[in-house]
């Protein structure tokens, strides 16, 4: 795709892609360093404060509007037998997220967030979900091809899972302050370990997690798999859309287009899990200043998850042992964002209060 200046709409995307703004972050700093509390007492809250004022370029950063998007694909790689639950799944519980049932929404609901659900490539049209307002169709495919045999889409395809992405920040962006990752995709946790293999050369066995509760005779499996889609695909390590189109999925591409659309409106992206995670790493190596609005909810028990946050020097907010997925991680970071923000914004300095600093 491209506009009338001749550019992509990725390449024209990344254009209004800049890093957190250093004067607002200098600001905030400082601002933080005269509240009633002992010097940065609240830790990893007053750096999350920071963040937030370099991202929006505001010391009252606007965190009100909240929405988790969840992406939703299938894989082709399920035939292989790497998950405990069969694809139909994903169909099952999109219907359970617009029902309002699932773990996501419970705690999206808690939080005070929004949840839209996105179709980018499942097997199912949803037909008789298309007009809701908390269903977006964008589909890119029915499902992957299993990456086992040859690429898991085509690079055209990739592409397009990477604009889909984009074009719904793009059309959210006016109504979110805050937007959170989400997916939903039964296997989806075998190409997001293929990725995490590619990008921090690690071997698949230090990477590979039990996903959806798998016993160790399809652990082992799971690993075999991996390692075969490797070993026939390539992916080249520095190219960030091979990886994709040869390893990933296209929910995987949407969360990564999210991501960067969210960047180019200036907008915190709160990224949930393992598989949010590979695509916020495909981001990153599609535009690495992406990495400056990226918020990481969470550290999940899947290996490769820690092993990606690492990549990313993203440091997570939570560490709870979770490993549902569906952006249920990034709901409970809200609560956090809009505590940072409540720091930075409602005490009162020294000065304010009339209280004697520190000598």
């Amino acid at each position: 795709m491209q506009n009338d200046t001749g550019l992509s709409f990725l390449d024209a995307t990344f254009r209004k892609i800049f890093p957190q703004d250093l004067e607002w972050r200098q600001q905030a700093e400082a601002r933080l360093r005269q509240l009633t509390m002992p010097d940065w007492a609240l830790g990893d809250l007053m750096d999350l404060a920071v963040d937030l004022a370099g991202m929006t370029r505001s010391l009252h950063p606007p965190v009100a509007r909240k929405k988790v998007v969840v992406m939703v694909g299938d894989h082709g790689v399920t035939v292989e037998g790497v998950s405990r639950y069969p694809a139909e799944v994903t169909t099952q519980m999109v219907h359970n997220f617009i029902r309002g049932g699932a773990g996501i929404n419970a705690l999206a609901r808690q939080a005070g967030a929004e949840v839209c659900v996105v179709d980018v490539g499942s097997r199912d049209d949803f037909a008789e979900l298309v007009g809701k307002p908390t269903f977006l169709s964008r589909k890119i495919g029915r499902g992957t091809a299993n990456m086992v045999y040859g690429p898991a889409m085509t690079r055209t395809h990739a592409v397009m899972a990477v604009e889909a992405g984009v074009e719904v920040a793009n059309q959210l962006a006016a109504s979110v302050d805050v937007f959170g990752t989400g997916e939903m995709g039964i296997g989806n946790t075998t190409p997001s370990t293929a990725i995490a293999a590619v990008f921090t050369g690690k071997k698949v066995e230090e990477l590979t997690g039990r996903g959806t509760g798998i016993d160790d005779v399809r652990w082992r499996h799971k690993i075999a798999v991996i390692e075969k889609a490797l070993a026939r695909n390539r992916p080249d390590p520095k190219d960030g859309m091979d990886v994709l189109a040869k390893v990933g999925g296209f929910e995987i591409g949407a969360i990564a287009g999210l991501i960067i659309g969210a960047a180019a409106h200036r907008k915190p992206v709160v990224v949930d899990g393992f598989i949010a995670t590979a695509g916020a790493m495909i981001a990153y190596k599609l535009e690495p200043f992406v990495r400056d609005y990226l918020i990481c909810a969470h550290r999940s028990v899947e290996p490769g998850h820690g092993a990606l946050l690492d990549k990313l020097q993203c440091r997570p907010l939570l560490d709870l042992n979770l490993r549902l997925g569906e952006g249920t991680g990034a709901a409970l970071a809200m609560n956090l964002v809009e505590a940072a923000v409540a720091v930075l914004s409602e005490v009162a300095t020294f000065a304010e209060a009339g209280v004697s600093s520190a000598e």
